[in-house]
């Protein structure tokens, strides 16, 4: 029996506006930013190991030429294309009382924003993001730090993520996994789990 409901919140619960925000501070073609980009700077903004000074300074390897990151853009892009995606809302408004909600997400310090400006506390029972628990999905960890925090054992949590990956090492753990798709085919996944009415 599914006791506790997992979502990912990036493309799964809100809509992510990281591409468009990452185009208006770097004013950079795709080909420049996979030429430029120092790979580790977001993964390790992630869990936590820098901080959005750093994140800002690092996101262009040392030595790129006539590039540069303008935070102060990133963010109001970002800030304005945050939204629930179609459904959602609902989708959590109706798990009410029927299962326990989680935020199981990779996002950086960001998530406190986003708690606050879509009162998230609201619809879960909890947020836990790679911020938090200090390491990022796919690693077992992640999926190992949220069960002991959320106190359900993984074979009574259902998670949902629109990554592959994420939902093949929630299931390595014992979890049921949903690859998040739009919210009516996680609607009938709900249903068919016995948490919504058909």
């Amino acid at each position: 029996m599914v006791r506790a409901v997992c979502f990912d919140l990036m493309d799964t619960v809100l809509y992510d506006p990281y591409r468009e925000a990452l185009a208006a501070a770097t004013r950079a073609r795709a080909a420049e930013l996979a030429k430029y980009r120092d790979p580790t700077c977001w993964p390790d903004f992630e869990i936590g190991a820098i901080d959005e000074a750093e994140f800002a300074r690092r996101f262009f390897r040392e030595g790129a030429e006539g590039v540069s990151f303008d935070i102060g853009a990133f963010h109001r892009v970002r800030r304005e294309g945050y939204r629930f995606l179609p459904g959602m809302r609902e989708i959590l408004e109706a798990l009410s009382g029927r299962a326990l909600r989680f935020v199981a997400s990779n996002y950086p310090v960001w998530v406190e924003e986003l708690r606050a400006t879509f009162a998230l506390d609201g619809l879960f029972e909890g947020i836990y993001s790679s911020h938090h628990l200090r390491v990022r999905k796919p690693a077992r960890e992640f999926f190992d730090r949220l069960v002991s925090r959320i106190g359900v054992d993984a074979g009574g949590c259902l998670f949902i993520d629109d990554r592959a990956e994420n939902c093949d090492a929630a299931a390595a753990v014992g979890m049921r996994a949903h690859l998040f798709d739009g919210a009516a085919g996680l609607r009938d996944r709900l249903v068919r789990e016995g948490l919504l009415d058909p």
